[in-house]
């Protein structure tokens, strides 16, 4: 007798539609392809958290000092960060307050922070020193340099400046170039004195009659007017000629040669962000002021119009918003290296560099 070995494969025949074995087995196969599909779509949302994971991963930290504490001209860089832009960029941004643009050239210099504000001849006295830095975009395309008194403390101009005190911080700006400003407005470089006050306690101090003048930047010119009305006396800088460049970012040079793609990526999204405030300034000192305690979001909006005029200048209306323009640049170094003994001369071309900009986003006329 020859014997047939038969295997019971779960197979559908047309008579078994019949016999009742149809129903269960259909069953079976629809259990089955249930479960499939329910491994696949497992296996599908591992492979989707794996690459989101990877993609967290993948951030780029990057650290950037201010060149103060948090204020109106810093808006753009909050709101940026408040709407992903940094994360969607690939960079994992921190951001610290600063002591001033010498503290922030040399904190960016030193590799402490990647990225900084500082004002820009500031920056080229501290390179000058050793620092390795490096401006890729302006803030203030203008000198944003005040001094600031009472006029009924005799002050009437900066002739009257002649032993009287200044107040301001160590390594505020203006301090450091207070000799371009005296040469400039025939003043001795030690014609006056300067009293060490933080930046909070400007205003405060000069009311006190603890200093007769004080510098600062014009982006806080409207508080000055509200405190002290018509009894306000002030000179802008640029009005008596001395116009470099302000505020501007500025890289650590080896982290730059070495992060190009950071960087170009960080512009990128920064110039977008101040665009964007400058065409809408709301969600911009909304985002500012939720993320930096003990500012008054009315002052934040009157800061911020003054530095839209900072920003705006022939170079940034017409090139592209944050372009640093070679021959202003050039200005800048010579203004610097007229007044100051700069320890090591060199070409200011080296410097800057504005081809992280896009071109197609232009500063407002103000």
């Amino acid at each position: 007798m020859q014997i047939v070995h038969t295997v019971d494969y779960p197979c559908v025949r047309p008579q078994d539609h019949w016999n009742g074995r149809a129903r269960p087995l259909a069953r079976q196969l629809k259990g089955n392809r249930d479960i499939m599909i329910k491994i696949k779509g497992t296996i599908a949302a591992a492979v989707l958290l794996a690459f989101s994971s990877a993609g967290a991963l993948a951030q780029e930290p990057l650290s950037i000092v201010l060149n103060w504490t948090p204020g109106a001209d810093h808006a753009p860089l909050y709101y940026a960060l408040s709407q992903g832009w940094y994360t969607e960029a690939g960079i994992d941004l921190t951001i610290d307050a600063g002591k001033g643009s010498a503290m922030s050239a040399q904190s960016v210099g030193v590799g402490s922070h990647n990225v900084g504000i500082a004002e820009l001849g500031t920056a080229f006295v501290a390179r000058s020193m050793g620092a390795d830095v490096v401006a890729v975009m302006s803030l203030y395309a203008n000198a944003p340099f005040v001094f600031y008194w009472k006029k009924s403390s005799g002050i009437e101009t900066p002739a009257d400046f002649v032993g009287r005190t200044i107040g301001n911080p160590p390594a505020d700006a203006a301090r450091i170039m207070w000799p371009a400003f005296a040469e400039t407005a025939g003043l001795a470089v030690d014609a006056v004195n300067f009293v060490n006050v933080a930046p909070q306690a400007k205003v405060a101090t000069m009311a006190a009659g603890q200093v007769d003048i004080i510098s600062d930047f014009y982006n806080g010119h409207d508080l000055k007017i509200d405190t002290f009305g018509d009894d306000l006396g002030f000179v802008r800088w640029s009005e008596l000629g001395l116009n470099p460049y302000g505020n501007s970012f500025i890289v650590n040079g080896d982290y730059l040669a070495n992060n190009r793609d950071t960087i170009a990526a960080f512009v990128s999204v920064t110039q977008r962000a101040y665009l964007a405030c400058v065409e809408a300034a709301d969600p911009c000192i909304d985002a500012l002021v939720a993320s930096a305690s003990g500012l008054d979001r009315e002052e934040m909006n009157k800061q911020w119009g003054r530095v839209k005029e900072l920003m705006a200048d022939q170079f940034t209306t017409t090139q592209a918003l944050g372009y640093l323009d070679g021959a202003q640049v050039a200005k800048t170094y010579e203004l610097v290296d007229t007044y100051f003994e700069l320890e090591t001369p060199f070409d200011p071309a080296e410097a800057f560099t504005s081809e992280f900009l896009d071109t197609n986003l232009k500063m407002i006329v103000q």
